[in-house]
């Protein structure tokens, strides 16, 4: 029998906890966890018991980002029209029914955050982070901008700029000082620390919490979040179009290892720092 791909407990009082368990596979995005988180995130949403939910990766890291290979535009967990951009528009519709749940709801990272790992934690609402984390997305190196084109409201124009720019990662600590996190902690002590914030955040009321998260996503709004990430979308597809785009995702057909070898070479990170990705 097969493990389960998402492990569901209740490790404290009113306190949901989904661990990503695909650790042979660096916790990768399949679209059938992705069907299973949204589900049970969206079931967390409407249990009474439950105020505040944490997500986590089994194993290693907290993910390596989206299944790569191939596929991913079979088994989506939700319905996104067809046409070019599909499935960057689709992920940043994931990301946006995130930040519209009611409650609130947690990242706890560790290991590799990267790409599609990188914005599955940006859409929660609140982010700590190991110490020794590595926050990245190095897609940007070869084939496209992120699918949710994060960067600039968290980081800053310089910050953003520059991850963007190299496809370099950061660590947990770098990420709190530029914006991404919250907090963070020495690996070991992540899952208590996390926990005990859970716990605070519990505390008040879900119908009183649900106005504090949307007034602070509002001021967002206002601003333009929702409407420059989804523009977004457009940059990213429009990048599959160049020739370098085109080349590089022709080398997947000779082995997703191979592919990530390439791009990630000539920086010496990654796959190639002898600290083994996805």
């Amino acid at each position: 029998m097969s493990e389960p791909l998402l492990l569901i407990d209740n490790p404290r009082p009113q306190v949901r906890r989904f661990t990503l368990n695909r650790p042979e596979k660096r916790n990768a995005l399949s679209n059938s966890l992705r069907t299973e988180l949204f589900s049970a995130l969206e079931a967390a949403d409407r249990d009474e018991s439950v105020r505040v939910s944490i997500i986590r990766g089994a194993g290693t890291c907290f993910s390596s980002g989206y299944q790569l290979g191939g596929g991913n535009d079979e088994g989506q967990p939700y319905y996104t029209p067809d046409g070019i951009g599909q499935w960057p528009r689709h992920v940043v519709e994931g990301s946006f029914r995130i930040w519209d749940l009611a409650k609130p709801v947690i990242a706890q990272v560790h290991g590799y955050c990267l790409a599609g790992g990188s914005e599955l934690a940006t859409a929660c609402d609140l982010v700590y982070v190991a110490e020794d984390a590595q926050i990245g997305y190095p897609p940007v190196r070869s084939m496209s901008p992120p699918d949710m084109q994060f960067h600039p409201w968290l980081m800053g124009l310089r910050n953003a700029m520059e991850m963007m720019l190299t496809g370099d990662s950061i660590s947990g600590s770098e990420a709190v000082e530029k914006g991404f996190a919250n907090r963070a902690f020495p690996a070991e002590e992540l899952g208590e620390r996390v926990l005990e914030m859970a716990e605070r955040v519990a505390k008040v009321p879900s119908d009183v919490q649900q106005f504090n998260k949307r007034a602070t996503h509002r001021a967002m709004e206002i601003m333009g979040v929702r409407a420059a990430i989804r523009a977004g979308t457009e940059m990213q597809a429009l990048a599959f179009f160049t020739p370098s785009s085109i080349a590089y995702r022709e080398e997947f057909a000779k082995g997703v290892r191979h592919a990530l070898s390439i791009r990630d070479g000539k920086f010496g990170d990654y796959r190639e720092s002898g600290r083994d990705s996805d």
